[in-house]
């Protein structure tokens, strides 16, 4: 599809149809190398325009335009990753669909395309056990993203107002401020509900059977179909499925939120207030007697209804301040309920911290630091919603700590502690007290290292400092319109 070259939609003009080698402003496409890791906690980045007019008749047109697969291209390359089944990168997709794609969309009209399988992929879960995902072939990653620019505008209109998870202009951040006018609306209690492994228990047939009411095209729900049942590569051998839609396409978490639909739409016609991203839903009520009652009658919905199971063990009725949401959850405060990090979400924090920083590690300090701060401003970003100002300070004081012990022990013999201590400012009657010890940690709280590795040390080394880079992003929120009324405690 070279510049000026239309991408015909006809039988007669498809040979025509080929990719330009470089992306439309004529600059050769950044590419994130294979296997990049993307970040754990949940995205707040908008999601980019779709495309599509909002009726389901005339889908695969719309799908396989010059227009579409274009956008489509260009975000499959724009977001990178992992190389699926047959081990063709992001960066080799361009070349071969200008080398196949006439054969690929003939297979595609005449019905006979099949889908690769995708490659299975564990990824530990913080709370343990394992996440499966399924990355898809870069080519088929394409055509999901694709198909997803054309459904997305047909199934908005019909998506609930409390759905939040994987919706252009909604974000994570969205569904917690929503969750937290839940409770001081006064819906004091929460019914947190998990659903037992729903990517891999998702039911094909009733899947497809809510995909088929808004979707009229026959060609799109049997590509849809094939997508679902093209199973899992495991150790080099293909694995039939027969439910389940993978996490790791495109494609996977609009069918998600298809499927949970009609659980939003039961709760609606409830009456119930409730979150829901993707399918972590959490739904207030004002006692916890009328959560444990709606908690039962849920379980049995989901289970008559979608065949899908409520996790017993890690649902319940709680207070909202005793459970999290999306890495978040509340405190109370003069009698309103604030959003701060959970506990389990800067755990996990302070752990990888505690890799990036580890006494034994090499390299320059300043690779360490420059590995801190690519970690922390991710970190901050997500966070940035937590109305605690003295998370942030708190944070800060350890990982210096962190570093400091780093150091230290680096300095290994006490001649060279004391040396180092007396050549960053410590006068040599104190640098003897901070070139003994047995404790790299207990040292590094002594008023000797804290004067020669000061705040101001790490700040001329070019350390993020986590709480003021926190407090930026807090007016930047202000200044937005968000949270005007609420100060930073």
């Amino acid at each position: 599809m070279e510049q000026g070259t239309d991408l015909c939609d006809s039988q007669d003009e498809r040979g025509r149809q080929t990719f330009p080698d470089r992306d439309t402003t004529g600059r050769a496409k950044a590419v994130k190398p294979p296997g990049f890791d993307q970040r754990a906690e949940p995205s707040s980045a908008p999601q980019e325009e779709v495309s599509g007019a909002t009726d389901g008749t005339g889908v695969w047109e719309r799908v396989f335009g010059r227009d579409n697969l274009l956008r489509a291209l260009e975000r499959v390359e724009r977001n990178g990753g992992a190389p699926g089944s047959d081990g063709m990168t992001v960066v080799e997709l361009r070349p071969y669909l200008k080398r196949h794609w006439v054969e690929i969309r003939a297979a595609l009209d005449a019905e006979t395309y099949q889908p690769k399988p995708v490659l299975r992929r564990e990824i530990p879960k913080p709370g343990g056990g394992v996440r499966l995902l399924g990355i898809p072939t870069v080519t088929d990653r394409f055509i999901q993203q694709a198909l997803v620019r054309v459904l997305v505008p047909l199934f908005e209109p019909v998506f609930s107002d409390s759905s939040y998870g994987f919706r252009p202009g909604r974000r994570a951040h969205d569904a917690v401020r929503k969750a937290q006018e839940h409770i001081n609306e006064g819906y004091g209690w929460v019914v947190d509900i998990d659903l037992e492994k729903f990517f891999d228990r998702v039911n094909h047939d009733r899947l497809m059977a809510r995909v088929a009411r808004v979707v009229r095209d026959r060609r799109v729900l049997k590509l849809i179909r094939k997508y679902l049942e093209s199973g899992v590569m495991v150790n080099g051998v293909k694995v039939e499925v027969r439910e389940g839609t993978p996490q790791g396409g495109p494609l996977s978490p609009l069918l998600a939120n298809i499927m949970l639909d009609d659980l939003d739409k039961e709760l609606e016609k409830r009456g119930h207030r409730f979150v829901r991203y993707a399918d972590d839903c959490n739904i207030y009520v004002r006692s916890k007697r009328a959560g444990e009652r709606l908690l039962a009658g849920i379980g049995r919905f989901l289970e008559r209804k979608l065949r899908l199971r409520v996790n017993a063990r890690k649902s319940g009725v709680d207070r909202p301040q005793k459970r999290r949401f999306l890495s978040f959850s509340f405190y109370w405060r003069q009698g309103r309920a604030l959003i701060r990090v959970a506990d389990e979400a800067r755990d996990r924090c302070r752990e990888r911290l505690r890799q990036l920083t580890r006494r034994g590690r090499s390299g320059l300090v300043v690779e360490v630091i420059r590995a801190v701060n690519e970690y922390m401003t991710g970190w901050v970003e997500y966070f940035r919603l937590a109305e605690t100002d003295w998370a942030f300070r708190e944070m800060d004081r350890w990982l210096r700590r962190r570093l400091r012990q780093m150091v230290w022990k680096r300095w290994k013999r006490g001649r060279t502690r004391y040396r180092k201590l007396v050549e960053l400012g410590v006068p040599s009657e104190l640098a003897a007290l901070g070139a003994g010890g047995t404790s790299p940690w207990r040292m590094a709280a002594t008023p000797v290292v804290n004067m020669a590795l000061s705040n101001a040390y790490w700040e001329r080394e070019g350390l993020m400092n986590i709480a003021e880079r926190y407090r930026q992003l807090r007016e930047t929120l202000r200044t937005a319109g968000c949270n005007k009324a609420r100060p930073v405690v």
